[in-house]
């Protein structure tokens, strides 16, 4: 299974980022998927999740409102779309793919991670 990030950057606070995940290797649309990010010198977080059929999400508290987690079944790809970027958003973002069909806050739901994509945001 691989999962691939993309999409990180460099971004002015207040601008806009939108993040790919390409998967293989799996039944796609059978799994949950699952946003985290970690800066530096801090645990990893859990950022966003969606359900296999994308009919479920969830966000923390921290990027509601701003943030947008949605996927394309046909393509195999996960998508977080970033408004209102702030410096404390500043990152390195993870996809990470359930162990079943409905996703959770928890890094124990995740049975599969990619390896990042750096968020830089400037104030």
């Amino acid at each position: 299974v691989q999962l691939q990030a993309s999409g990180g950057g460099l971004v002015q606070a207040g601008g806009s980022l939108r993040l790919s995940c390409s998967a293989s290797g799996l039944m796609f649309s059978n799994n949950g998927m699952g946003w985290f990010r970690q800066a530096l010198g801090t645990e990893r977080e859990f950022v966003a999740s969606i359900s296999w059929n994308g009919g479920s999400t969830d966000y923390a508290d921290s990027v509601k409102g701003r943030f947008t987690v949605s996927r394309d079944n046909a393509k195999n790809t996960v998508y977080l779309q970033m408004n209102s970027l702030k410096p404390e958003d500043a990152a390195v973002y993870y996809c990470a793919a359930a162990r079943g069909a409905w996703a959770a806050r928890g890094r124990g739901a995740y049975a599969y991670w990619g390896r990042g994509t750096q968020v830089t945001v400037s104030s």
